[in-house]
């Protein structure tokens, strides 16, 4: 009987003694940091040129089967997991109002998913360059979606998809990354006459 007696209070006196308040955790988000944008002019097999960050490791240009006088270009962000489409097709008399269009549409498909989408016209009249840029909060597909044209020659589309389910807290960091430069290739588009 004594043993208990004494082993007892001891352990009693051990789970209470230790014992802190507990503390909530803050709050905290990722901090992703990127490295500071490098851009260069590119090439592309298509009639434009335009500066890519140096960041994007890999560009490939890709002919879309099907369709028409229709091109493509895909810069990639492996280690965003992230990738920019440019979609190019010639105008023409009759489908200039169809192109806008289905720009626009493409970026409307976006409004079950999408808080909100802000849209921001582009004009460089003396480049000849007209179009407008989207920014898609929240869980949406794509986050920024863009086009470009002369009116007469030339329309470019671009699309930012992420390889992950859209969790906009997560691809964030990327998304405004990316986003920025989305708008400096806008800027930097020269057409090839």
């Amino acid at each position: 009987m004594k043993l208990k007696n004494f082993v007892f209070p001891i352990l009693a006196a051990a789970c209470f003694s230790c014992a802190k308040d507990p503390l909530p955790k803050p709050k905290a988000m990722l901090r992703l940091e990127y490295q500071k944008p490098e851009y260069t002019k590119v090439d592309v097999l298509l009639p434009f040129t335009f500066e890519k960050n140096r960041f994007a490791d890999k560009i490939s240009n890709i002919k879309l089967n099907g369709v028409s006088n229709t091109s493509g270009v895909d810069i990639n962000y492996p280690e965003m997991k992230g990738t920019i489409y440019l979609t190019y097709k010639k105008v023409t008399a009759q489908n200039l109002d169809t192109l806008l269009r289905d720009a626009q549409n493409l970026t409307q498909k976006h409004t079950m998913k999408a808080d909100e989408i802000e849209s921001i016209i582009y004009e460089n009249p003396e480049e000849r360059i007209y179009g407008m840029f989207y920014e898609v909060g929240g869980n949406a597909a794509s986050q920024s979606q863009f086009y470009v044209t002369d009116s007469l020659n030339h329309f470019l589309s671009g699309s930012l998809y992420f390889y992950a389910k859209p969790n906009y807290d997560s691809i964030y960091p990327a998304a405004d990354y990316l986003k920025n430069d989305i708008k400096h290739l806008m800027e930097s588009i020269e057409w090839k006459e």
